[in-house]
């Protein structure tokens, strides 16, 4: 900016030192400046609707900024859904040697033994769900061999339940045309 107020008043100098007549010199500067007012005045313009443009850039960027950090907020939270290895899981146990209920912190599926806080055994950690049970239990959702054999133990069983129920009605209808 220096530079352009020294050029522009050497270009002053040089119309004042170059120019004898006094009307005519006077005229000249006049024009001059002008000249330089509009330029100033087209420069100050520029300035105000550059500065406007760069103020709306910013504002625009920090919207973006916003939506970039909430995008990778959802991002991460799929990220820890999706590989949450490292989480803590809290489980209640019971122990299978002294009865004691406890709740213990298991890092993950990795963690294959506890240690009862009680009676201090190790108690293993079955995390394969897959595998069927081989027997009748209660709790087991999968088909396992057990509950085959219960159902088909079942089936037969109702069948002589049901010729023992017939039998008795049998001996009944007996009596009952023996007292007649």
């Amino acid at each position: 900016m220096s530079d352009l107020k020294n050029h522009y008043q050497q270009i002053y100098r040089d119309l004042e030192s170059h120019i004898s007549n006094e009307e005519e010199k006077k005229y000249v500067i006049s024009k001059f400046q002008e000249l330089s007012t509009m330029f100033m005045d087209v420069i100050d313009r520029l300035t105000y609707i550059t500065e406007m443009r760069v103020r709306e850039i910013e504002g625009k960027q920090k919207e973006i900024e916003e939506k970039i950090t909430n995008v990778q907020k959802v991002v991460d939270g799929i990220e820890n859904d999706i590989y949450e290895d490292d989480e803590t899981y809290e489980f209640e146990i019971v122990c299978p040697y002294c009865n004691h209920e406890f709740v213990t912190d298991i890092n993950s599926e990795i963690s294959t033994e506890v240690e009862c806080p009680e009676c201090h055994n190790m108690i293993e950690l079955d995390w394969n769900e897959e595998e069927p049970c081989g027997h009748e239990c209660s709790h087991c959702e999968q088909e396992c061999e057990g509950m085959e054999e219960h159902f088909l133990d079942d089936g037969q069983g109702d069948e002589e339940d049901k010729n023992s129920e017939y039998e008795e009605d049998d001996d009944e209808n007996r009596k009952y045309d023996d007292d007649m």
